[in-house]
């Protein structure tokens, strides 16, 4: 009897130390550059916004519009990257909905403006990037961010990974 008990603590004691283990396995990165392109009423409505305020930017043919402040030097990022950036976020009322410094992301888990953009730098640049709605949260609403808002991210970046 009390072998079968032991017997059933270990088991259960192995079961618990291999649902505890890191999952090793991980869908490899896919480094091929994201190019999805904004609807172009989204596109409309963004350049509309940089006309109407004068911004100096560079439109991309994916929707966006950046300015490179810097631009590094180096290597630039790829989708697969890790980088440590700088950056602000605001909505372009001019209320800041995020900021933080030295954070640390992968370049695939972010939303795809940031896929697209940042890799136009290198490690210590820095850039504004001006997006549409479908490259960034679209139609859904975020902590701070009302749904299909335009968004500008002030981005430094620090290191690539």
């Amino acid at each position: 009897m009390n072998m079968i008990k032991y017997g059933f603590i270990l088991l259960a004691l192995v079961a618990v130390t291999i649902g505890c283990q890191p999952n090793v396995e991980q869908t490899p990165c896919d480094p091929t550059p994201v190019t999805l392109k904004a609807p172009q009423a989204e596109i409309t409505a963004l350049k509309q916004y940089i006309d109407s305020n004068k911004i100096a930017a560079t439109a991309d043919d994916r929707g966006f519009y950046y300015t490179i402040q810097a631009p590094g030097s180096g290597a630039k990022p790829t989708v697969c990257s890790t980088v440590t950036v700088n950056y602000a976020g605001k909505l372009t009322n001019g209320n800041t909905f995020d900021s933080a410094n030295g954070i640390t992301f992968g370049l695939n888990q972010l939303i795809l403006g940031w896929q697209e953009g940042i890799p136009l730098i290198s490690a210590g640049g820095s850039i504004t990037l001006y997006l549409p709605p479908s490259l960034a949260y679209g139609s859904q609403a975020q902590s701070g961010i009302p749904a299909n808002s335009i968004l500008i991210f002030k981005i430094d970046l620090i290191r690539i990974d």
